[in-house]
């Protein structure tokens, strides 16, 4: 560093800040510093720099899959806000949801020196409510534990009840609900808020049938759904178990949305090119991994961290598989 500092004719600590991608170096300065680290082939030695300043410049992240979109979209939502903090990211994904093997990637994580943790909690723990080690630096996303940690999620439950009230305002009796799986803190939400809207419009409310967040699934229940004639109007609780339905109803002669109106969940990248183009609800992920890395990089500088759940607002967006109910057909001769 002091011969990169002679050669670039800055300080020992004006080198430091550019090493560290600090702002406080002007353009001009910056450009000498890279320059010289560049022709002596400089390169900072993280493990020193740890060493000195306490902080490893690593979040770990813990999860316990990487089979669904919302976890994926979160978790490169996370890596990208962290990269532009200038931190690396440790993922640990945890095959059981339980609270032993949760603590147990806090202990791995605490060997491989992390300055804080985010933890993907998108499913209820088999054993336990959460209960995460005393003293870290720690914010959980998509889950319901907001009064024991620093929580932040999608709005489930309003974008939900976008959907239905959007169906339910083109003129749809009541609505059918293709959910996730059980387990599933954002199927729970979706599914109660579904539930809710429906009972304050006083609108039948029919049995949802499950899923588990794959195309199959929504395949299988829109093959169901496809036979009762009464149906019109479909909320399915991802786009993916969305493109099942879509592909059920086409098969068994229902057209979208003529016959049949279909909303999903996510807005993942595919959903306007579906055929129909899917009405859906849009999800801010890169938000909610902005937020995450926020709020551990609060608490790692001792800043004010509080308890409670950071909701991140969904939108509707309305494409062609809804539409008005058909019309009643007229009474027979």
């Amino acid at each position: 560093m002091a011969d990169v500092a002679r050669l670039a004719g800055v300080s020992s600590q004006t080198v430091s800040r550019v090493s560290n991608g600090r702002s406080a170096v002007t353009e001009g300065t910056r450009q000498r510093v890279l320059a010289a680290m560049k022709e002596l082939d400089y390169r900072p030695n993280s493990a020193a720099r740890a060493l000195k300043s306490g902080e490893f410049r690593t979040l770990g992240v813990i999860l316990f899959t990487l089979a669904t979109t919302g976890n994926v979209r979160t978790l490169e939502a996370i890596s990208a806000s962290a990269a532009d903090e200038g931190y690396a990211i440790t993922l640990l994904p945890v095959a059981t949801p339980t609270s032993t093997g949760v603590r147990g990637a806090f202990t791995v994580l605490g060997e491989q020196v992390v300055d804080g943790i985010i933890v993907i909690m998108e499913v209820h723990l088999l054993d336990s409510a959460v209960s995460l080690p005393p003293h870290t630096h720690v914010v959980v996303a998509d889950s319901d534990a907001g009064d024991r940690y620093s929580v932040v999620d999608t709005d489930q439950s309003g974008g939900a009840r976008a959907a239905v009230r959007h169906l339910l305002d083109l003129g749809h009796r009541t609505v059918v609900h293709v959910a996730g799986p059980a387990e599933s803190f954002a199927a729970q939400r979706r599914a109660d808020a579904w539930r809710q809207t429906l009972e304050e419009a006083g609108r039948p409310v029919p049995p949802p049938v499950g899923g588990d967040w794959s195309a199959t699934s929504g395949y299988e229940a829109g093959l169901a759904l496809a036979a009762d004639s009464s149906c019109t109007a479909v909320f399915a609780a991802n786009d993916q178990m969305a493109l099942g339905v879509l592909r059920a109803l086409h098969e068994r002669g229902r057209r979208v949305p003529e016959d049949v109106s279909v909303v999903g969940f996510d807005d993942i990248a595919d959903s306007g090119s579906f055929v129909p183009p899917l009405t859906t609800v849009h999800q801010d992920f890169a938000e909610v991994g902005r937020l995450c890395v926020d709020g551990v990089l609060r608490q790692i500088r001792n800043e004010t961290a509080e308890r409670g759940t950071t909701l991140v607002p969904t939108r509707l967006v309305v494409r062609a598989s809804t539409a008005p109910p058909p019309s009643a057909p007229p009474p027979s001769a």
